[in-house]
């Protein structure tokens, strides 16, 4: 009895060990294939090469916080999460950066998201987007991130109105649309309502529209 419980202990020990030789240390379970989903304009090339995982490692021991890592040096990217599928799979979820507007740079375009953030510099900038004109661009700028955030309450409607965006400081944001007219809008508070009442006085001919204060919009 004592040896039949011994070999079933030995058995036991034998396939877990084996086991876990497979699962961890084995390439056969390993990264037989990268994944890439949510990637719009960011080549899956490109997000593989920065996620730097060899061909065949160890699904289970792969490092998913230091690929999320590496692949969000890509400055297109917000977001990235990694996982593992079963039996071979490595999926890597991105969330590209949307530009929301250029700023001149040099003679060319530097492409900025919501947060201030650069995604990339182009000669020309694509003619929907609206310039931003601040005296320090930079993440974290309070004219710099209220100008942005003006911008992002805008409707369709009136966005592509806008040629410039400008602030001076938070709360002297305005705005240079395609037609020549200008429009004070004041601190980023209350967009939606400004941008109700821009709409509808923009029938009314003015050169200068200020909806700095929604509850006394004045025109000049």
């Amino acid at each position: 009895m004592r040896a039949r419980t011994a070999l079933l202990v030995l058995l036991t020990v034998g396939v877990v060990g084996v086991a876990a030789w497979l699962v961890f240390f084995s390439p056969v379970l390993g990264v037989r294939s990268v994944e890439i989903v949510g990637n719009l304009t960011v080549p899956q090339d490109r997000v593989k090469e920065k996620a730097a995982v060899p061909s065949l490692h160890p699904l289970a021991t792969v490092d998913l916080e230091g690929v999320e890592a590496r692949v969000l040096t890509l400055p297109q990217l917000a977001t990235a999460k990694a996982e593992r599928v079963w039996p071979g799979t490595l999926r890597i979820r991105v969330t590209e950066r949307r530009p929301v507007a250029s700023l001149p740079v040099g003679g060319r375009a530097a492409l900025v998201d919501a947060h201030g953030v650069v995604i990339e510099v182009r000669d020309l900038a694509p003619a929907w987007l609206p310039v931003l004109k601040v005296d320090r661009p930079a993440a974290g700028d309070p004219a710099t991130m209220a100008a942005l955030k003006v911008v992002q309450s805008l409707p369709g409607s009136l966005a592509g109105k806008v040629r410039q965006v400008s602030a001076t400081t938070a709360e002297g944001v305005s705005l240079e649309l395609t037609d020549g007219r200008t429009v004070f809008w004041g601190g980023a508070e209350r967009g939606e309502e400004k941008a109700r009442i821009l709409a509808r006085v923009l029938g009314r001919k003015a050169d200068v529209y200020d909806v700095s204060s929604p509850d006394v919009v004045t025109l000049k």
